[in-house]
């Protein structure tokens, strides 16, 4: 119930079944029956997942989606700073993972309202799990630009990324995504497409890039999970300057500073950041002495 002494109320975050509502948090019904606002990502699934679990919400049910998100943050604020114990769910997984919350949870910060969590199923962590590959370290990279282009340019900027990686892919999209992956990660990566997790009709299809690209160009259905192996250092071996500099431009291109590209592109490869800057150095130079000597021949 809503706090009437005065004091700010809390923001709780809450997993849903990414799948199978017996996976349901068991703090989730109770949250669901006594929070003071609910908001949801889709009311209609809202209203399916409380019958499954056989409860009711009490309090006001509001959406909150990619399209009212920022419209709808003030409001879902204000009512926390009045007390109210404001519940946050997406349609399946943890809220802000690619899904509505980060704003909500940075506005709620700002005002120095309490955030907590309930945890629960996630689609990155099943996949990673189910994936047999490295677990130890690993980054989180979303969904893919639809454009071919900026698909390929993102891909790039990844390529020399040593952690395990988990992309989001929509179906109708993933035989072109593991084709651009197999064309910048190299055909031999291997990787994990998993399918319809924790559903019925589960699949975890492991292979190489090429191998996995020809499978889904037969045509994928379901919510897609990708895992891709993170590059290898024999990767690193025998590297020249030239491509020292081509590393350090990807991520200049992305938007990092050149000195922390250095530093990134160095820890990658293994070498001493001064290599790696007097590669870059010498690469600027040369340009330099082509262009006044192109002046000089006009």
């Amino acid at each position: 119930m809503a706090d009437v002494t005065g004091s700010t109320g809390t923001l709780v975050l809450a997993g849903t079944p990414i799948g199978d509502v017996a996976d349901a948090p068991p703090r989730l019904a109770a949250e669901l029956e006594t929070a003071d606002v609910v908001a949801a990502e889709d009311t209609r699934r809202l209203r399916r997942l409380t019958q499954a679990l056989g409860i009711h919400t009490t309090g006001r049910v509001v959406s909150y989606f990619e399209g009212n998100e920022s419209a709808r943050t003030p409001e879902l604020v204000e009512a926390l700073a009045g007390g109210a114990r404001v519940l946050l769910v997406t349609d399946a997984g943890m809220p802000s993972v690619s899904d509505p919350g980060y704003r909500l949870v940075a506005a709620a910060v700002e005002r120095d309202i309490k955030v907590t969590a309930v945890p629960g199923p996630s689609a990155v962590l099943t996949a990673l799990a189910l994936s047999a590959l490295p677990v130890d370290r690993f980054c989180f990279e979303g969904f893919l630009p639809r454009k071919a282009g900026e698909r390929l340019g993102k891909l790039r900027e990844v390529a020399d990324e040593r952690r395990t990686m988990v992309f989001f892919e929509a179906p109708h999209r993933l035989d072109d995504t593991l084709a651009a992956m197999a064309e910048v990660f190299g055909a031999d990566r291997r990787a994990a497409v998993c399918r319809e997790l924790t559903k019925t009709y589960e699949e975890v299809k492991r292979g190489s890039l090429g191998d996995l690209a020809v499978w889904a160009a037969e045509g994928v259905r379901g919510e897609i999970t990708v895992v891709v192996e993170g590059a290898t250092d024999s990767g690193n071996e025998g590297l020249d300057a030239a491509e020292l500099v081509r590393r350090v431009q990807v991520r200049e291109e992305a938007g990092e500073r050149r000195k922390e590209a250095i530093a990134a592109v160095a820890a990658d490869a293994g070498l001493p950041k001064r290599e790696v800057f007097d590669a870059v150095v010498a690469a600027k130079n040369a340009a330099r002495t082509g262009q006044a000597e192109g002046k000089g021949l006009a």
